[in-house]
């Protein structure tokens, strides 16, 4: 099983404790590099206006570009760096051992910078969002600078029977062209019974997304089934599709 969630836009910018004896490095090194050049070229101004910024992230982001160091003591595993809501559901740093490797084996995190991320790769901290409307070498956007290569990288670490479980954003998720992949997906859905009517409340869904991330690590999960014994804030399996499963509330 293999389990894809979003990074985030908030950062941890303190210094943070890890086993650097467990750490990893990121695979798409080669591409990393190539952005973060091109992005050294930015005045704080072109950040402000390629990435909606305000003049206080502007300037954050344009020193990260400028003083990016992967052997800087900014740097740390990916899944202690983002703070978003999604992890505030993952609650990582509450995982014993096993469990750490059990998400290092299964979990991912889609990244407009550093491609995949294993939990334990080592990342220095950044803002670039995978819908950023970046020109480079291969086109106009992030999208066709990462091209197949996610999608590609994916299919060299699953097997032809092994699932998917998509509890990424869109934005992150058509990354991988999991449409053109034989490998049974699944994506959880969450909703909240709101005006006399079920609907996808974004602040919500991001929390349940990291709290069933948080599930599957913390119980193993293996087979799919078991997906619908989750139960978190009052969410409660509803239905499923061939490539749905919805929890309500």
């Amino acid at each position: 099983m293999k389990i894809f969630i979003s990074p985030a836009k908030k950062i941890n910018e303190e210094k943070i404790l890890y086993d650097n004896s467990k750490s990893s490095k990121f695979y798409f090194q080669k591409e990393a590099d190539y952005l973060i050049n091109e992005l050294k070229e930015y005045s704080v101004s072109e950040i402000k206006k390629l990435m909606s910024l305000s003049d206080n992230l502007s300037h954050l982001n344009f020193d990260r570009y400028q003083n990016w160091n992967l052997k800087s003591d900014k740097v740390c595993p990916s899944i202690y760096m983002f703070q978003g809501d999604v992890y505030k559901g993952l609650k990582a740093t509450s995982f014993n051992n096993d469990q750490l490797d059990f998400a290092q084996q299964n979990l991912r995190i889609i990244s407009g910078l550093y491609g995949l991320l294993k939990p334990l790769d080592l990342i220095y901290p950044y803002r670039l969002e995978m819908g950023t409307k970046m020109i480079t070498n291969k086109g106009k956007n992030l999208y066709e600078f990462w091209g197949n290569k996610l999608r590609d990288f994916l299919l060299d670490e699953i097997s032809n029977d092994e699932i998917i479980i998509n509890l990424a954003s869109n934005e992150y998720s058509k990354s991988l062209n999991l449409k053109t992949i034989s490998n049974k997906v699944i994506n959880p859905v969450f909703k909240d019974f709101k005006n006399g009517r079920l609907k996808v409340i974004s602040f919500f869904a991001k929390r349940a997304r990291g709290e069933m991330a948080n599930f599957i690590i913390t119980n193993k999960i293996t087979n799919c089934n078991d997906l619908k014994l989750f139960n978190y804030e009052g969410y409660k399996y509803s239905e499923s599709s061939n490539n749905e499963i919805v929890f309500t509330r």
